[in-house]
């Protein structure tokens, strides 16, 4: 159930008034209105604050964490994954998948909560994430990488100025989020440049980085934004695989591995999984081709990871 129909059927349920919610929520410190909440309940916005919603989980006598993994779930109706070129890429999600939280595709879920709560992410589940390509590239040495982002967004609603990224750059895979993720290790991230929009705040901490991309005009319902940007060189150690979590549905994926320099890996194989602690499962093998690189071309995805991983001689 999405966030504004749970939020709603609670306060049925509680026989609670808005402005008694409303009343209730003053006397813990939150001031909000009676028209945010109704707004909130009809889908027209979402909470911005996680305090918020865990005061409303507390006044509405719901279980904990019904509401706040709700708030971080993908819009409503999104579409399962379809397949991949490769061939087996992905399945239909199952109830299971559809009830996890979107933490669960983060090493350190609880970090991730933390610095993504710290963002203004009100209009990420309203929008539609048409397609997102990655290049990420190796150095000769193997001991850095960069990765280069385009993704192409549509409003599904109006007043939309903005996306929030995350990507893990320290102990694990790297991942990006647009709201997606990719997989990569060692050394501190930087945003190197940001191409059809501009960077509004950032946050870092424990190999986890995440920014928000303002779009160069606010968007209205149907309104597209191109946005790209590269982030590195990340330096030690240079990990043996990239992925791409993928908290938001996105129709099309397409990731694209460069090694620079004459030597290239063995083998290289596609693979998914669906969330950071579940085991891999491979697509496949790729061609490296004569220009040292390796792609991955995905339909559309619903949740999960979605990577490239290579063994050296």
């Amino acid at each position: 159930m999405e966030f504004a129909g749970a939020l709603r059927q609670a306060i049925q349920a509680s026989g609670l008034t808005l402005e008694r919610i409303r009343h209730r929520l003053g006397r813990r410190g939150l001031a909000v209105s009676v028209a945010t909440l109704s707004y909130w309940q009809r889908g027209r916005s979402r909470p911005r604050s996680r305090t918020v919603v865990v005061a409303l989980e507390e006044i509405l006598q719901v279980p904990s964490g019904t509401l706040i993994e709700l708030l971080e779930d993908p819009a409503p109706n999104a579409v399962p994954v379809r397949g991949a070129v490769v061939r087996g890429a992905a399945g239909p999600p199952n109830g299971a998948e559809r009830g996890r939280g979107v933490r669960d595709l983060w090493p350190d879920p609880e970090r991730y909560a933390c610095l993504v709560g710290q963002l203004d992410r009100s209009g990420d589940h309203r929008l539609e994430r048409l397609s997102v390509h990655d290049v990420y590239r190796l150095d000769e040495a193997r001991r850095s990488w960069t990765l280069s982002v385009r993704t192409v967004l549509r409003a599904a609603g109006d007043d939309i100025d903005r996306v929030v990224c995350v990507h893990q750059t320290g102990d694990g895979d790297l991942a990006g989020v647009a709201d997606g993720g990719a997989g990569g290790a060692g050394g501190v991230a930087g945003l190197l440049d940001v191409r059809y929009c501009r960077p509004g705040r950032i946050r870092a901490e424990g190999g986890l980085v995440a920014f928000e991309l303002v779009f160069d005009r606010v968007l209205a319902t149907g309104d597209t934004a191109v946005i790209e940007y590269e982030l590195g060189p990340i330096g030690l150690p240079a990990p043996d695989g990239y992925d791409r979590r993928f908290s938001h549905p996105v129709h099309d994926y397409v990731a694209l591995v460069q090694f620079d320099g004459d030597r290239l890996p063995a083998r290289c194989y596609g693979f998914t999984a669906e969330s950071s602690a579940s085991p891999r499962r491979r697509l496949g093998e790729l061609w490296i081709g004569t220009s040292g690189s390796a792609n991955l071309a995905v339909g559309t995805v619903r949740r999960g990871i979605v990577g490239i991983e290579w063994e050296w001689h």
